[in-house]
């Protein structure tokens, strides 16, 4: 381990130090501060952000917008019948033993069983969504779909009700405490 008392310079010279500009013309960089004379460029706070293309109008305003990103939106971590087929015993097999057997990475907001592949032995799976032609293929092989139910995603507006209703009670709490 390096101790303060033995480290050296890095070879070739440390930190370079700080440009200072405007500080008379035996710098170098003297007057215009290497702007050069006058015009956009040589003036303060102007161009300094991503995007900007002279005051002609952004790409990112000339492109029309389109569509909006859901927040409710609900995705799946999908896994076909033909993946249950590698997995030893019989089951039941819910989302965490689905992860630990690396049949996906990572769980989103639930595991859904799709019908792709063949299955030759009885399966027990707990997930929480199950297309028919998987569920007919399991249950065919003579094993059982058990669906977890997710609990619903609460919109702003049933939160915001939610929160309204919460401080409606405590207050009547404390009217009822100070009586």
């Amino acid at each position: 381990m390096n101790e303060l008392s033995r480290l050296t310079p890095p070879a070739g010279g440390g930190v370079k130090e700080k440009k200072r500009v405007g500080r008379g013309q035996s710098s170098g960089t003297g007057k215009t501060a290497g702007r050069g004379g006058k015009g956009q460029k040589a003036r303060t706070g102007n161009m300094h952000f991503e995007g900007f293309e002279g005051g002609q109008m952004p790409i990112q305003r000339r492109i029309p917008k389109r569509g909006f990103s859901n927040p409710f939106r609900v995705e799946y971590a999908l896994v076909n019948v033909g993946q249950l087929e590698r997995l030893e015993g019989g089951g039941p097999f819910g989302p965490e033993e689905l992860r630990k057997a690396r049949l996906f990475k990572d769980e989103k907001d639930g595991v859904k069983v799709l019908g792709d592949g063949e299955l030759t032995r009885a399966v027990s799976v707990r997930v929480h969504k199950v297309s028919s032609s998987a569920r007919e293929k399991i249950e065919k092989a003579g094993g059982k779909v058990e669906l977890i139910e997710r609990p619903h995603a609460k919109t702003p507006q049933e939160r915001k009700a939610a929160e309204r209703a919460d401080k409606k009670a405590a207050g009547a709490s404390k009217a009822a405490a100070k009586a």
